[in-house]
């Protein structure tokens, strides 16, 4: 069995993939996560992701690259086809929450798999319909969650999704930021 690599610090996405009791271990690499104005927002986490599964596949030993498999992903909010990134305060996080609330939003996941020089690509999109949210329900998540890590300024999985969120279509662990049974599928065919 080969060694799995998840190149991410997202405590989401190792919590996810430890939940699916899958054996990996933590490595990163500085990869830039800038990219092209001219790439539609739906390929923008596929391009990110390949640059952090290359940095850490570029970072290792000769020796374990043959034993090694690298997971890399990176997730984007999209509402009008504009990505809507991390918030930088709280301020920024109760304007970007008022802007999904009333409305649907895309969360798009680009997952790169890299075994043995090939690269795998995955990508997932899920709709996230949020119900008409009340100013005193966005500060009071702003306040009480400290959403400035995430995408979208919300996780799904707190309180914001319970109360917030009138439905979703597609993959739920994808919101949380990897469409983790299609990760393990493709795991199983490399391995």
């Amino acid at each position: 069995m080969k060694k799995i690599i998840l190149a991410s610090q997202s405590p989401r996405r190792k919590q996810l993939l430890e939940q699916a009791e899958l054996s990996f271990e933590i490595r990163t690499a500085h990869a830039n996560e800038e990219f092209p104005d001219t790439i539609e927002a739906a390929q923008v986490p596929l391009f990110i992701a390949g640059n952090k599964a290359r940095a850490v596949w570029d970072a290792l030993p000769e020796t374990e690259r043959s034993q090694t498999i690298i997971i890399a992903a990176d997730t984007v909010v999209v509402l009008d086809n504009r990505i809507i990134g991390k918030p930088v305060d709280e301020a920024d996080a109760c304007a970007i929450l008022r802007s999904l609330s009333g409305r649907t939003h895309k969360v798009i996941t680009g997952v790169v798999i890299l075994s043995d020089g090939q690269e795998e690509t995955l990508q997932e999109i899920t709709e996230v319909d949020f119900l008409p949210l009340s100013e005193e329900q966005i500060t009071h998540y702003v306040s009480h969650y400290q959403p400035m890590d995430k995408a979208g300024a919300y996780a799904i999985q707190e309180w914001i999704g319970l109360v917030g969120i009138r439905r979703i279509a597609g993959d739920f662990y994808n919101v949380m930021g990897l469409p983790v049974n299609r990760v393990l599928q493709t795991l199983k065919r490399l391995s």
